[in-house]
This record gives structure tokens, sequence and C-alpha cells, in this order.
């Protein structure tokens, strides 16, 4: 079901703050990005980004999120709803991806996450 880690995202209150502090302070490299709501940073073959996107994280307040690389979304979304895992979000796409959130026992986000060819 699950085969890689596919991002990780910090939600973030200023991007040029943060972006200074990524890019300047920790040397990163900016891979793409979508204006100043979502830039991606390519870490040893692992996408880091930061967003000012309402994706209903907090800065520091709830954490990090982490998305799960899977090879078939629609299969892998049927199969955690079998087992009785809740979802915020069962399909979202972008022009780079197809994604669902998943909800653990603690209410934590996750991503599953499949990109497209």
């Amino acid at each position: 079901m699950i085969q890689s880690i596919a991002f990780f995202v910090y939600p973030i209150s200023d991007m040029k703050r943060a972006r200074d502090f990524y890019e300047r302070v920790l040397g990163l490299k900016v891979g793409t990005g979508l204006g100043d709501e979502w830039i991606e940073y390519d870490v040893g073959g692992t996408t880091f980004a930061i967003t000012t996107m309402d994706t209903n994280h907090k800065p520091a307040a709830k954490g990090a999120v982490v998305a799960f690389e899977v090879d078939d979304l629609d299969a892998t979304v049927a199969q955690l709803k079998a087992a009785g895992v809740r979802f915020t979000l069962e399909n979202s796409e972008s022009p780079v991806c197809r994604s669902a959130i998943a909800v653990d026992p603690d209410g934590n986000e996750l991503i599953i996450h499949k990109r497209k060819s």
C-alpha cells in the first residue's frame, strides 16, 4: 500500500520570512512553487514544502504534515475507508498529483498521495 514519503510540508505565516530562512539560512534551492502560497524544495530526492495556504494547519501549533506516496490512490482510499479510517478530503487534484487526507486516531491528518505520470 504505502511506498514512500511523497513530501513534507510545514504551514507558515509569512512566506518572505520563511523563504529567507529556508533559502538563505539553510541553503535550500527552490524546485517549484505556486506563487506566494506554496514553495517546494528538493532535499535529497524528497520534497520539502512550505505553504501559506489554508490547510487547516497552523505553524507549530499542530506540527508537520506527512504525505505518503501510493500506487493507486482510489484503491488505497477504498481500503482505508473499509478499515474505518476517516477522511477530511477524499479527492483533491492539482496539475502534478491527486491526494486525499485521512485522519489518524489522534486526529493528525495524513496525506495519501499519488503523483501524476
